[in-house]
């Protein structure tokens, strides 16, 4: 086990002071959100002589926004990375102590995803020190709540235009051009109470649900038919149940919470619409969805063709790494970038398996290839 010490590559100094402030969003339980390390990164820019502006979500938890002028005033490449972390409980390590050691950084963010923010600072500061002025204006911007419920990218995207996209993300240095999206909502299904000595007398909530769970399975069995190329099957899980006062109470009411992924294509409107015909088709459950949903994200797919997937591909040959560009199950800001008009991939170091992990950590010399990315990337990128 190494200590972090002063004599580290700059970049993995940061990382280590980035990992060393506690930014679990504000939203979970004793979160203290991202002002820390907002504050840090606002700093560390200054030292460099690169202008920041902030930019308001919530009370005391803003974007932070670092400009790099280029070649071309009207057009922007955008470097964007979050920098809330899920919760530290069932941790395994110290969460906010980095150390060093079989070649990995370890703590909570170390992964997911502060290694990724950390190269993309560190590549535009040495693009700015080496006097370089890229083709377009670059853009780095630290957002708040990727971990809940993405506000910080959505006030990113008001208003906004640029060129390209890179989205900071544990991809294990490939190309990700495609990600599932997410559509998460409950359902209910209505009892009606009574003594458990008479149970004759009420509806038991739990025992309809229990009913309707193994019709969703039959259901959810359907969805292995519904593949993408690069990201396979749409899957749902039920993750989530609740039903019950007391043991000596039949249940009136039972709610599970339900996690859908869905593919490029699939609107999460139509899929609820599903929904409410396959329960509207089973009358005697008593089930009906709980509105509005929990969560809309829909996929997000870019062009293999697009320019920024192909400029990803010459870099990553150029570094020898895999070109090929692929696709993961899991959701990013990367969805909202490109809905908004802006064709985005999504690329870091580190595996999403570590990412909220008990013993979360990142590869350290993934984290010094993925600064070399971000750098070549943003003299490659020509949206002209």
């Amino acid at each position: 086990m190494i200590p972090i010490m002063v004599d580290l590559p700059p970049v993995l100094t940061t990382l280590a002071e980035l990992v060393r402030i506690n930014s679990v969003n504000a939203f979970y339980e004793d979160g203290p959100g991202e002002a820390g390390v907002a504050e840090w990164i606002e700093s560390f820019f200054a030292s460099h002589g690169i202008e920041t502006t902030r930019q308001e979500v919530f009370p005391n938890r803003w974007n932070v926004l670092a400009r790099l002028p280029g070649q071309c005033s009207d057009r922007r490449l955008v470097l964007e990375a979050h920098m809330d972390t899920v919760s530290v409980a069932g941790m395994t390590i110290p969460p906010f102590d980095p150390v060093i050691r079989d070649g990995r950084l370890h703590g909570r963010g170390s992964c997911d995803t502060k290694a990724g923010l950390a190269a993309m600072m560190h590549a535009m500061v040495e693009l700015k020190e080496s006097g370089t002025v890229p083709p377009c204006e670059i853009l780095l911007a630290a957002v708040v709540d990727e971990e809940f419920s993405y506000r910080g990218v959505v006030k990113l995207c008001e208003g906004f235009q640029a060129d390209a996209s890179i989205v900071a993300e544990p991809t294990e240095l490939r190309a990700v051009i495609a990600s599932k999206g997410v559509l998460r909502w409950r359902i209910r299904v209505q009892g009606r109470a009574a003594h458990s000595s008479k149970p004759h007398l009420g509806v038991n909530a739990i025992r309809h649900m229990a009913q309707l769970i193994l019709r969703l399975e039959e259901e959810h069995e359907k969805l292995s038919g519904k593949t993408h190329p690069l990201l396979g099957p749409a899957t749902c899980n039920i993750g989530i149940i609740r039903g019950g006062v007391q043991v000596n109470f039949v249940p009136d009411e039972c709610v599970i919470e339900l996690d859908r992924r869905l593919l490029p294509g699939e609107k999460a409107e139509e899929v609820l619409e599903g929904y409410r015909q396959f329960l509207a088709s089973i009358p005697d459950i008593g089930a009906a969805l709980v509105e509005p949903p929990l969560l809309v994200d829909e996929a997000l797919e870019t062009a293999v063709d697009d320019r920024v997937s192909t400029t990803a591909q010459s870099v990553l040959k150029h570094l020898g790494l895999d070109p090929t560009p692929c696709g993961v199950p899991f959701g990013s800001d990367a969805s909202k970038l490109s809905r908004a008009g802006i064709p985005s991939i999504v690329f870091g170091p580190g595996s999403i398996d570590r990412a909220h992990a008990a013993d979360e950590f990142v590869e350290i010399d993934q984290v010094q290839t993925a600064l070399d990315f971000y750098r070549e990337f943003m003299v490659s990128f020509d949206p002209s």
